[in-house]
């Protein structure tokens, strides 16, 4: 009897560019704009959290501990995305429920308030997710977004990815369950 097994792989470190932003990993100093960034009610709504969940969102620990934990486990990572013109923190990328067999991963993004509408989320997203095919030698990169997040799908268009269908019931947010968009970038997509 045989069995497989994939050896664990520490998800890569990596700071990836454009001419306007860059995306880096978070730091403590982070932690601050972080919690300003999460703490926005209109983000709140379609953020991927039990009902229940009423508790104060840990800045802090989202820069430190958890991004390390995820980083070492190979699961993810939790990234800045950073205004280069003036370094200010704009908003957040984490990587998740990565499959190291299949290679693939899935990105999700929140966007400061005082940032949305100047494309820097579709930006960010494509950076990130071109990075993790074409350097990492990814896959396979998913998005899941809520059917009724119009400015989400809207980012997931523009950042390139193909819709691929409904999952049903299979995401949770603070309303209770959903539905979710599946929208996936791959290789060929981008050759």
């Amino acid at each position: 009897m045989s069995t497989w097994s994939v050896a664990l792989r520490r998800f890569p470190e990596l700071v990836v560019q454009t001419p306007r932003l860059s995306v880096r990993p978070l730091c403590a100093d982070d932690d601050k704009r972080v919690g300003e960034i999460f703490a926005d009610r209109l983000l709140r709504r379609w953020l991927p959290v039990a009902p229940d969940d009423a508790s104060e969102f840990d800045g802090y620990a989202w820069c430190t501990e958890l991004a390390v934990e995820r980083r070492d486990s190979g699961a993810g990572d939790h990234y800045g995305v950073v205004r280069r013109e003036d370094e200010r923190l704009v908003g957040c990328l984490w990587t998740k429920n990565t499959d190291w067999l299949t290679r693939s991963t899935e990105i999700a993004y929140a966007v400061a308030a005082d940032a949305r509408g100047y494309g820097m989320a579709p930006e960010a997203v494509a950076v990130l997710a071109l990075s993790l095919l074409l350097e990492h030698r990814f896959q396979r990169i998913e998005v899941r977004v809520a059917p009724g997040n119009v400015a989400s799908r809207r980012v997931v268009e523009k950042a390139g990815f193909t819709y691929e269908g409904l999952l049903r019931n299979a995401g949770s947010l603070q309303s209770g369950r959903v539905d979710l968009e599946s929208w996936s970038l791959v290789p060929s997509d981008i050759r």
